[in-house]
């Protein structure tokens, strides 16, 4: 365990003298599983080994109390032992008060065990306070007693310690490998890749510099074997993300030493610089092949109607595998035009010599930063001459200021899952010379050139008078811009003096709320300067600054200049205080509150960046964030549950959330009277409900109840939302429809189908499809009135409300009574024609819905048959890549070929071959539905024959390898129908058909059974006739 712990587990980073913790990620969980199952079958599996006394015992805190400990176990004053002891009388298990946590002290396998089994819900949690604070438990349990053996020691004793030490050594080994194989699946960058480029730079290198760009690039020795998983590092590297290590030789400077990690590119030994692409990084690092690789003809001609320009990379000197658009980056340099390319090329750009079109460099070598001149001219020409700042604005590559804010405009909607694109294209206001202005603007002004040329104590009194203005107000805050205020405020941050740094912090705050002011304090490097003040011994610089940063970080670009200067650790930093739960608080404690509140709502601004997340996952922030969501202050929780649900979109923060017992602490605060509190309460429960585990604990703490209370809130929409989106997840679960049941939620919910904007009404409709499923809730929605408006919903346009909403119908449409209605509404023909929606995921969750409706509805064939092209349309479905699509258009086809008229029509329209196509497929739910719709369509004409000609039948023997007893049920169907043609019947025998079907008649399926027989009958029938006219 020692190895695994030390090289595969990820742990936050070591701070103030304390160790890491792990962090809360897949691998980590994966590893923690394995050794809970490794501890609880122990005492079975070696009864020996497990009663050897640990050299060191085992200590952590622990959540276990005396109670849990329950036989063999007395108190002795405060501290709770075992009964059973050690040769020298230390107890086993020691469990003792320190301070306001208990800790544990255990010294043997088999008690481990029993401790964990005392833990019950809270194994996990207890397996990892255990190895944070014993992150080497080996050395703990067997020490170096091998290496200083008295020689009276017992020799079975020694060999009962051999055999444990070697029995963890296997188990570490296991982990090993099973690490390995995690983290090869979640590699970015992948050994093909990193080939196809050095391959690449290897055809462009050489002596001739004004051909070759690089003098040579090779494999560094000796690490040149290739391993199965195509990585040239050694498997002890691999754990790091290692793939392979390059050496490359500019014709301007020294070799190169490169290492291709998962995460990308960077040079060996050096710290903080890793490039996504090695063309960018042997730019960055080699002028002379900057200067080649522009020179190289690697350009394609197109067209464009706009007059945007050439958009190239960035032209800072730094990089580093943060940046929000190293995708492209990514995209943008893996493959080069080949030399016949090159030729036409040139031939087509002779071709639009005369045309007025713009040429433009193909996307692929966008950030090579190649562009021509007249591009930067006509660039430049844009950008107005700015005023005088404390640091340049424009960008060297031309770029206009317009296309700069462009490209950091806020996070899109997929990144940021409750902030708009707030600030995209927002226009730069200047007040007009000669228009009416406030005498507050005047007023202003005069106070920034006091600022400017004054003294100390003049700056302070310019400062603080300043501060009397309402600085909320716009044309406030764009006097202090207009005259070059906030360059001078930003100055005012590196100085020695704390007031003017207070001051000027203070109005940076109020001023940070105006969408121009903070894009430009951005630009004027005020970001940085606030990082390095969050590590100001001074608490009210520490909280300014943090507030500060949280109004500015709302754009992207924000975000990613407080990663790059560490502010994500920093900010973390700032959480670590004590949070009074109860009682009065000194003034030191009120600061450090503050302080926390304050990194916290800097932390949520920032959370809205995916790889910030991942930073505050590395910083330790889960931990700090869970204990001060115990606090009772709003002002503190608020900030610290919207950190909580803007990261629940990642799968770590859902992990941490549930077994960190945060889920608990959301159900308490989703009975507060505070709305806000409310809302993102509800929101994390929603985003977290994922995970059937966090479903459970929601009930099992009372989350239900208030949730069904907050759909009253109907003025507050977002609250509304983020109820109602909770409610959906929460209804996955049999057990929690059984209490929305009790509750009456389907009629509060069915009321809500009207008059509601999209984003509630997409998660009402998905809660009344969930609770749908269980039969008792169908008759309810139509008692509520819910029929209708599900069904006038069909015709809407926004593609997750019509996903959820054909789901919806379709299970209303598995009650007879609810049909009648859907069917006279016409529901079935605008299910039909949501087949036609280019939304992969609307056509499957309409063709699944059809299914109920053309089982359930009177005279299904003649209403299929009415809709004009129809059925043409359900067959040339079969035709798309998507396995749901297919999967559902199958199960549609297998309704719809019950009547013989309809199997004609789409037997006719080439259903067959369709079919028989598909039956390559390794997908078990396609599986099912594919031989159920071939079993019917074998009951018209030749059409068992035609699948036998297909090559169908072979590749459904394979479906009965399955552990899908549904597979096995459709299969035994589809092959019961197509033995009972002859040809058939031959290809089975010599698939091995018999031996499994054999198996199947033992089921206790009573329809599986008879077709399986029915198949073996055929088939023996069949020999016989063979045997007979042999004779």
């Amino acid at each position: 365990m020692g190895q695994t712990l030390t090289s595969a587990a990820h742990w936050t980073s070591a701070k103030e003298g304390r160790g890491g913790k792990l962090e809360f990620t897949q691998a980590n969980e994966a590893i923690l599983n394995k050794i809970i199952q490794f501890v609880e079958g122990f005492s079975g599996a070696h009864p020996e080994e497990c009663n050897v006394i640990f050299q060191q015992a085992l200590t952590w805190p622990t959540c276990l109390t005396p109670a849990d400990l329950s036989g063999g176990y007395s108190q002795k004053g405060s501290e709770t032992v075992s009964d059973a002891v050690t040769p020298n009388g230390v107890p086993f298990v020691t469990l003792k008060s320190a301070g306001k946590q208990n800790e544990i002290c255990v010294m043997s396998f088999e008690h481990l065990e029993g401790i964990l089994r005392a833990s019950g819900d809270k194994k996990m949690s207890e397996t990892r306070a255990c190895l944070e604070h014993n992150p080497d438990p080996v050395a703990k349990m067997c020490g170096d007693r091998f290496a200083t053996e008295r020689e009276d020691t017992e020799i079975e004793d020694k060999k009962r310690n051999l055999r444990l030490v070697l029995l963890i050594k296997d188990f570490d080994d296991k982990l090993i490998s099973e690490a390995i194989k995690h983290i090869s699946s979640e590699v970015k960058l992948t050994p093909p890749e990193v080939d196809r480029m050095v391959k690449l730079l290897r055809d462009y290198s050489g002596d001739d510099e004004e051909k070759h760009v690089l003098e040579d690039i090779s494999w560094m020795p000796p690490y040149t074997y290739v391993f199965e998983n195509g990585c040239r590092a050694p498997p002890y590297r691999q754990l790091h993300g290692d793939i392979s290590y390059i050496q490359a030789q500019p014709h301007d400077g020294d070799k190169m030493c490169i290492t291709a990690s998962t995460t990308g590119y960077f040079f060996n030994g050096a710290e903080g610089e890793t490039y996504k692409d090695l063309v960018i990084l042997l730019r960055e690092k080699s002028p002379r092949f900057a200067e080649l690789i522009d020179k190289q003809d690697l350009f394609k001609v197109r067209h464009t109607e706009d007059d945007n320009g050439l958009v190239v990379g960035s032209s800072h000197g730094h990089r580093d595998i943060d940046d929000e658009d190293d995708e492209r980056q990514d995209n943008g340099n893996r493959a080069v035009q080949k030399a016949e390319d090159k030729k036409k090329v040139a031939e087509k750009k002779k071709q639009d010599q005369g045309r007025s079109k713009r040429l433009e460099p193909s996307f692929k070598w966008r950030v090579l930063n190649v562009h021509d001149a007249q591009d930067n001219k006509q660039e430049k020409q844009v950008v107005k001459a700015p005023p005088k700042k404390r640091k340049e604005i424009l960008y060297s590559d031309g770029r206009s200021v317009k296309k700069a804010q462009h490209s950091d405009g806020e996070d899109s909607f997929e990144e940021s899952t409750s902030e708009s694109e707030e600030e995209e294209e927002s226009p730069d206001r200047r007040q007009e010379a000669n228009s009416d202005l406030p005498s507050e603007y005047w007023q202003i002004q005069k106070l920034v050139k006091y600022l400017k040329g004054g003294n100390q104590t003049a700056t302070i009194i310019a400062l603080c008078a300043m501060m009397d203005f309402n600085l909320t107000q716009e044309t406030c805050q764009l006097a202090i811009r207009d005259v070059g205020g906030l360059e001078v405020l930003i100055n005012l941050l590196d100085t020695d003096d704390i007031k003017c740094k207070i001051g000027s912090l203070k109005i940076l705050k109020e001023i940070s709320c105006n969408t121009q002011i903070r894009r430009a304090i951005a630009d004027l490097g005020g970001l940085e300067t606030m990082v390095k003040i969050l590590r100001d011994p001074n608490k009210t610089l520490k909280t300014l600054a943090a507030e500060t940063i949280a109004n500015v970080a709302k754009f992207r670009r924000a975000r990613r200049t407080v990663r790059r200067y560490q502010g994500i650790r920093k900010l973390v930093a700032l959480l670590d205080c004590i949070p009074v739960v109860s009682g009065v608080r000194t003034t030191e404690q009120e600061k450090d509150v503050e302080v926390a509140r304050s990194g916290a709502l800097a932390l949520w601004s920032c959370s809205k960046s995916t790889k910030n997340k991942q930073a505050m996952r590395r910083a330790g922030a889960i931990p700090l964030l869970a204990k001060l969501l115990k606090s009772t202050h709003e002002n503190m929780l608020i900030p610290v549950v919207g950190t909580l649900q803007e990261c629940a979109t990642e799968p770590s923060y859902r992990l941490a959330i549930r077994t960190e017992g945060m889920i608990e602490d959301l159900v308490k605060n989703l009975k507060s009277e505070n709305q806000e509190l409310q809302m993102h309460c509800a929101s994390a429960i929603f985003k977290c409900a994922e995970e059937q585990e966090t479903r459970h604990l929601v009930r099992q703490y009372g989350g239900l109840d208030p949730l069904v209370t907050l759909l009253s809130q109907n003025d507050n929409k977002e609250l509304l939302a983020a109820a109602t989106g909770a409610i959906w997840k929460c209804s996955i679960s049999p057990e929690n429809v059984v209490r929305f049941q009790q509750l009456k939620a389907i009629e509060l919910l069915v009321g809500l189908l009207n008059k509601q904007p999209e984003e509630v009404l997409v998660n009402v409709v998905g809660a009344i499809a969930e609770l749908a499923k269980e039969p008792a809730n169908r008759p309810l929605i139509k008692k509520a009135g819910g029929v209708p408006s599900l069904v006038q919903l069909l015709t809407g346009t926004n593609r997750a409300l019509l996903v959820n909403v054909t789901k919806a119908v379709g299970q209303s449409a598995e009650d007879p009574d609810n049909m009648v209605m859907i069917d006279r509404l016409d529901g079935v023909r605008l299910l039909w024609s949501l087949l036609k929606n280019q939304n992969a995921s609307v056509q499957a969750s309409a063709a699944w819905a059809l299914c109920p409706c053309i089982q359930n509805v009177k005279d299904s064939g003649e209403m299929v048959r009415s809709f004009v092209g129809g059925l043409e349309l359900i067959v040339s479905l079969l035709k798309s890549d998507d396995r749901e699509v297919l999967a559902s258009i199958c199960a549609a086809i297998a309704s719809i070929a019950k009547d013989e008229e309809n199997l004609a029509v789409i037997t006719d329209h080439g259903v067959v071959p369709m079919l028989a196509h598909l039956t390559d497929t390794t997908d078990d739910q396609l599986r099912r539905h594919l031989a159920e719709a071939i079993a019917r369509c074998c009951n018209w004409g030749d059409n068992r024959e035609s699948f036998g000609r297909e090559q169908a039948v072979a590749s459904l023997v394979k479906y009965l390898k399955s552990e899908d007893i549904s597979v096995h049920r459709s299969t035994a169907r589809a092959l019961h129908e197509l033995s009972k043609d002859p040809d058939n019947c031959i290809t089975m025998h010599e698939a091995g058909v018999v031996k499994p079907l054999l198996v199947l008649v033992g089921s206790h399926d009573e329809e599986l059974q008879e077709a399986a027989a029915g198949c073996i009958a055929n088939i023996r029938r069949l020999a016989l006739a063979n045997e007979k006219a042999q004779k």
